[in-house]
């Protein structure tokens, strides 16, 4: 297969299986040893959590850009254009890089369906490749890769990072990596590497030995939230470790942990970055989709939360905004059907105006897919966009509207966003 357009490259790959019968990193080894193992021409930061993993690797991006470091990104999911899982220096992978890299990774399947017919990648692998052969051909300096599920057996976990970071451990994915929290802490561990550094953030307690143990074995260097780092949300972020004192621009509670997490492993590193160049980097990082505001009045914000955590920590900072401002909280919501649906209705306030609807995506939830309790208690919409613009309208400048759920709502919300302004030009 010759791929010419990045579209084509994008439709094949989200037609390929999402996993292997067997979930080992055979398959992914066996394309990246063909393609001589770029994965390991370039320093790596690994990240995994069951939240803050991408924005701790946008901080980290950032971060090592600051430092004069030429900085590989590999994030998901994307919000706009596929070029945002794979970047380069900020950029965005081009559609012309997408095909190539794309072609060359097909030359090597074809190579291997010579005497093995039904070899294949599954999506993520498939990406995983692409983005290590991307930041190989370009020399990059450092890449922060981000964990697509768990750890252990992640497609990304064939690298031995210069340091491994565990954001948080939470339920999610539990049918994949669970069904325990300690399974899932197991789970993540995975990442942690001989001797390398791993730092770990706001981590349950009843977890962090599992993660202790696992640095032990591995001989690895562990730095902890609390114990050998510590941030405080006061007015401001407050950032304290045995060489540093930093302060960041006010952001929601949770940010302050991902925050702290990048600053920690990015110190592990010993690159030249002053204190107010830390700050700088890090108060200049705008992270799509994540606590995202589009506008002050009424007060819209975008988060693509998606599971218990990230949402009760969303709802936490949304009704600390609405006591503030004392105003109405309107909730525009979709979710994917294989989540906690039930879970994470049951955050939502009394208050709260909550309104279902869908997006035009194999996985997204359906008015029949919401659990009965659900449908009894919210309105549902088939048509996001004309649900958006009414709330809009509806709310008043000290009310707050959120968009959540799914980061391709978000994403879609995003897209409207910018035609409309486009056609008011």
């Amino acid at each position: 297969m010759i791929f010419t357009k990045a579209q084509d490259v994008i439709s094949y790959l989200y037609s390929l299986p999402k996993f292997h019968a067997k979930g080992d990193l055979t398959f992914i080894r066996r394309v990246l040893a063909e393609l001589d193992n770029p994965q390991d021409k370039v320093k790596m930061l690994h990240v995994t959590g069951t939240n803050g993993k991408g924005s701790t690797s946008y901080y980290l991006s950032n971060l090592l850009q600051k430092a004069g470091q030429r900085t590989g990104l590999f994030v998901s999911p994307y919000i706009f254009a596929f070029g945002e899982r794979i970047q380069l220096d900020g950029q965005n992978l081009s559609d012309d890089d997408l095909v190539a890299t794309s072609n060359l990774i097909e030359e090597v399947l074809q190579k291997i369906r010579q005497t093995d017919p039904d070899f294949g990648l599954v999506t993520f692998e498939y990406e995983a490749v692409m983005a290590f052969t991307y930041f190989a051909q370009k020399k990059c300096d450092y890449a922060v890769i981000e964990v697509g599920i768990g750890g252990t057996h992640d497609s990304t976990n064939v690298i031995k990072p210069e340091v491994s970071v565990i954001t948080t451990v939470g339920l999610d994915h539990e049918q994949v990596i669970g069904p325990t929290i300690q399974d899932i802490a197991r789970e993540k561990s995975g990442i942690i590497k001989d001797q390398r550094p791993v730092v770990i953030g706001n981590v349950p307690s009843e977890v962090v030995p599992i993660i202790e143990n696992k640095a032990k074995e591995e001989q690895a260097p562990l730095f902890e939230l609390r114990q050998d780092f510590t941030v405080n949300n006061t007015w401001r972020i407050n950032y304290q470790d045995p060489e540093r004192k930093l302060t960041f621009a006010i952001r929601p509670k949770v940010e302050g942990y991902d925050i702290a997490v990048a600053v920690r492993a990015f110190s592990t590193l010993n690159l030249p970055l002053s204190n107010l160049q830390i700050e700088a980097a890090i108060n200049q990082t705008i992270i799509p989709g994540r606590y995202q505001i589009l506008q002050e009045q009424p007060l819209i914000i975008l988060d693509g939360a998606h599971n218990m955590q990230a949402m009760k920590n969303l709802l936490d900072f949304v009704h600390q905004q609405q006591t503030r401002r004392q105003g109405k909280v309107r909730v525009l919501i979709t979710m994917m059907k294989d989540k906690d649906l039930v879970e994470v209705f049951s955050l939502f306030k009394e208050s709260d105006q909550v309104e279902l609807t869908t997006i035009a995506y194999p996985r997204a939830a359906k008015k029949a897919d919401f659990p009965t309790s659900v449908q009894a208690r919210y309105p549902y919409h088939s048509d996001w966009q004309s649900c958006f613009t009414q709330l809009k309208q509806d709310s008043q400048p000290n009310d707050i509207l959120l968009v959540t759920g799914s980061f391709y709502l978000v994403g879609e919300v995003l897209q409207l966003e910018a035609t409309n302004a486009r056609s008011r030009y």
